[in-house]
């Protein structure tokens, strides 16, 4: 089949197509448009169009649209599961569990789309102020740039998209290349919910062709970005004054302390090392255990990790399945080489079938091995050791990442104490860092980014504060 534009409510067909195909049995699925650079701008100018429509329709309309939104999904479950499943190769049960997390994101949206407001500001506070009275409101930006990746192709997109809907923005949203369909299927539902033409307009193909045009036009007022640290450096440095969400990589850490009931906790961690391949931001990567529990604690990880079933996706009983890419594979096979050769003991996995990684698990790298201070985005974890709990802190901290961080430990001294000194950008005690669900505030610190996602605290990014003062004599 093939796949055409969206743009001002229409399907659009464009010049050039490519070959979509499925990272783990290589079969064909679809060929995707390609946008030019004038396509892209007839995107903008579709969005630039409706944002005077969209910005003076009222809240309730706006709700209700991303309501009928999540019904459309919730009916089309499976068919939604099943597509995530065959372009980004994320298991079946995996990719339910997404749809049921992109149904509530829309679900917040709506409600949120209702409750935007601002606050009466007490004038007669400071001399002067005197016979005034003064309250804010929240005004949408007008266009948004919403540039999305492979991993989580439908609830990322509804991160971005929800939001900005319930402000009363505009949006081009630039789906990852390889998972574009999904994206295709959201705006249709916008497009049956009702949202007016131009609302909201799908482009794909290259970063370059794509993303560096959204980047450079005047009316795009906002880029809201998830991806890697490179391309958000690139963002920052180019959009100007256009305000800049960006949500970037990880290297999450996970501390277990002495004390954690290991056999109650560890089907948990081994799901956040290794869920959907581990193309997770927040994935489990650097596990720090206590050393009196260290060899109890790798024995079980072990044991629990070989419980995963590795295969096609489609099956219901998969756990882990190919990797979006036969690069990605090379990439994290040579990281795990390199930490072997520094040093590291490789306990289990490491090896490929295909574009499926087998879970993977070293003991003792280096802090300053790639398998540890780069994000690995695949399905490896390593395992070191600490005696003094501040020892564990400090190894957390030393990343150049700071998304999320877990800690397990009955000491509620020691997780306080965590709680305060992790530098990241949500501190998950007595749990792992993958956790996340869809209206909290979710973001990093240093190199993994800048903003904050989560329906409310989007909404706050995609919207502009305007002070109304009124004199009353």
């Amino acid at each position: 089949m093939g796949q055409n534009l969206w743009i001002n409510g229409e399907s659009v067909e464009c010049d050039n197509y490519r070959p979509l195909f499925n990272p783990f049995n290589g079969e064909k699925i679809a060929d995707v448009a390609e946008a030019s650079k004038e396509d892209v701008i007839k995107a903008i100018d579709s969005a630039a169009g409706a944002a005077v429509t969209m910005a003076e329709m009222d809240a309730h309309k706006r709700s209700d649209i991303l309501r009928r939104v999540a019904e459309l999904i919730q009916e089309d479950r499976d068919e939604c599961a099943r597509l995530i499943a065959e372009e980004s190769s994320k298991p079946l049960k995996a990719a339910r569990g997404e749809v049921d997390r992109t149904i509530m994101t829309y679900r917040f949206a709506s409600e949120e789309a209702r409750r935007l407001h601002g606050e009466t500001i007490p004038m007669d506070a400071a001399p002067g102020g005197e016979g005034r009275v003064a309250y804010t409101v929240r005004e949408p930006l007008g266009v948004i740039a919403a540039i999305t990746p492979f991993n989580f192709p439908m609830n990322l997109v509804a991160h971005k998209v929800g939001p900005a809907i319930a402000a009363g923005n505009t949006v081009v949203l630039k789906p990852a290349s390889q998972t574009p369909l999904s994206a295709y299927k959201i705006a249709s539902y916008f497009h049956e919910a009702g949202l007016p033409a131009g609302a909201l307009n799908v482009v794909t193909g290259s970063g370059k062709s794509v993303g560096d045009v959204l980047i450079a036009d005047d009316r795009v007022k906002m880029v809201t970005f998830t991806g890697s640290p490179e391309v958000g450096k690139h963002i920052r440095e180019n959009a100007g004054l256009k305000r800049v969400t960006l949500e970037l990589g990880s290297n999450s850490a996970l501390i277990v302390d002495e004390g954690t009931d290991l056999k109650k906790v560890m089907p948990r961690i081994v799901t956040g090392a290794f869920s959907n391949q581990g193309q997770v931001c927040i994935s489990i990567q650097r596990i720090f255990v206590h050393e009196a529990i260290a060899a109890e604690f790798v024995s079980l990880f072990i044991e629990e990790a070989g419980k995963l079933k590795v295969g096609d996706p489609l099956d219901e009983q998969t756990d882990l399945a190919a990797m979006i890419s036969g690069y990605d594979v090379t990439r994290a096979k040579a990281w795990i080489q390199a930490a072997v050769e520094n040093g590291a003991e490789l306990v289990y996995g490491g090896d490929s079938e295909r574009q499926i990684l087998k879970p993977t698990v070293l003991l003792n790298a280096k802090l300053t091995d790639k398998i540890s201070c780069e994000e690995v985005f695949a399905p490896v974890v390593h395992i070191n050791t600490f005696n003094h709990f501040a020892d564990a802190i400090a190894k957390a901290n030393d990343s150049k990442y700071g998304l999320q961080a877990g800690v397990y430990t009955n000491d509620l001294q020691k997780a306080m104490q965590a709680a305060k000194k992790l530098h990241v950008g949500g501190v998950m005690i007595n749990e792992i860092p993958t956790f996340r669900v869809d209206h909290m505030p979710y973001g990093g610190v240093k190199m993994s980014g800048t903003g904050r996602e989560g329906i409310k605290y989007a909404l706050e990014e995609m919207t502009e504060l305007k002070l109304v003062s009124i004199k009353l004599d």
